[in-house]
């Protein structure tokens, strides 16, 4: 029986998506649920599996192909038997990874029989590849972010140059990724067509760092996660937005809407560009719970496993410059939201506190506005707020 293999349903924001990468050729028996091709849209990169067993008979488009929700990309045969290598993979390779596992790491031969396929079909060495996987092992993510990090090292080799200028000093012209003409083009809109502005403040970190420091030990054995900082900003943003509602607000024509939940936008950098997937209800999620949602998000960013729905909506963001050492900055908002916290680096500074010059950890943190709808008092002030929450955490439990 011959079967379609189809482009899934994008969404209503997303109208196509570029063919990355194929890891099938014509000919080849794939199994059931392995990645055929990566698909990569302006917002994550998504995987195409293989719908049952078969024989892959036809590809319809190739790598670098636009494509759109539903069409033809390939074809499978389930009548094709499978090859007799396939059939018995795993009895005559399991004594090879016995015998070999003698002299090789364990993290390197102990191979799921999806994962043996792909490194032998990929002429790759186990032991060269970073094993992520449970007790060291290496799964067929592992597999596939090696070979990525190799075929960009190729293309970074093999780019022709232009000799410009009486010095000869060479060029390299490399295509923008989707995700960064997305990320480009949504900056542009930002700036173009919102009412930008920025405002600052700065935190004593103190007050949680103690906190930190005092219960990180039993959070960490209750929960199975450290305590960051992520969670108490996304707090102390939550109560501030209650009390500000304009900064929780969207601009949709003529009309402003005035969102009654908290879907709290987290950027994450990830070696493609920079996401934003979103926390649901982060006010009714516990410092616990959202140290997970950040945590798990984070995982997936860097897996290229992030769905559409992950990165859909959103009433409000809080970037973290800070991990990257910055000091300052004006974030650019990220519309259809009208505004955005920027966190940054925390450095010692000589402060004043009852007449005394005391050293302190110190946080600069900017708030970036859409001016139509958000006035500077109310900017000023859910930052202040912000600030008081945090410099005070026992506010969040009291909520004052």
């Amino acid at each position: 029986m011959l079967i379609e293999v189809k482009v899934p349903v994008l969404s209503e924001s997303i109208p196509d998506a570029t063919l990355a990468r194929w890891h099938k050729k014509s000919g080849d028996y794939v199994l059931r649920d392995e990645n055929l091709v990566d698909l990569e849209t302006d917002k994550v990169m998504l995987e195409v599996v293989a719908p049952q067993d078969g024989l892959l008979t036809e590809i319809k488009k190739i790598s670098g192909d636009v494509v759109t929700s539903g069409e033809l990309i390939a074809v499978i045969d389930t009548d094709a038997k499978a090859p007799a290598a396939v059939e018995k993979e795993a009895v005559v390779e399991a004594p090879k990874q016995a015998l070999a596992s003698e002299t090789e790491p364990a993290a390197a031969m102990d191979l799921s029989p999806a994962v043996r396929k792909m490194v032998a079909e990929n002429k790759l060495d186990p032991a060269s590849i970073a094993a992520t996987g449970r007790d060291g092992r290496l799964t067929k993510a592992d597999v596939i972010k090696h070979m990525e990090q190799g075929s960009q090292s190729v293309v970074s080799a093999t780019v022709s140059t232009s000799v410009v200028g009486a010095g000869g000093r060479p060029e390299q012209r490399v295509p923008m990724t989707r995700l960064r003409a997305r990320i480009a083009e949504r900056l542009l809109e930002a700036q173009h067509t919102t009412a930008m502005l920025t405002t600052f403040n700065e935190i004593n970190m103190k007050p949680v760092m103690d906190l930190r420091a005092k219960y990180q030990e039993q959070f960490q054995k209750k929960h199975g996660i450290k305590l960051g900082f992520m969670s108490f900003f996304i707090k102390a943003c939550c109560e501030a937005l209650k009390e500000f509602p304009a900064v929780n607000a969207s601009i949709d024509g003529n009309d402003v809407i005035y969102h009654g939940y908290f879907d709290m936008g987290v950027a994450v950098s990830t070696e493609r560009g920079l996401v934003v997937p979103i926390i649901r209800d982060a006010d009714q999620l516990s410092l616990a719970e959202l140290e997970q949602a950040v945590s798990d998000f984070a995982g997936k960013a860097r897996d290229g496993k992030l769905s559409m729905e992950d990165l859909s909506g959103g009433t409000f963001s809080i970037t973290n410059g800070g991990t990257f050492g910055s000091l300052l900055s004006t974030p650019i908002l990220n519309p259809p939201q009208s505004a955005i916290l920027g966190m940054h680096k925390i450095e010692q500074r000589a402060v004043v506190e009852e007449g005394q010059i005391v050293a302190r950890p110190m946080m600069y943190v900017a708030i970036s506005y859409d001016h139509r709808i958000i006035d500077g008092r109310e900017a000023v002030s859910f930052l202040v707020k912000v600030k008081e929450v945090l410099e005070d955490p026992a506010r969040m439990l009291l909520q004052i």
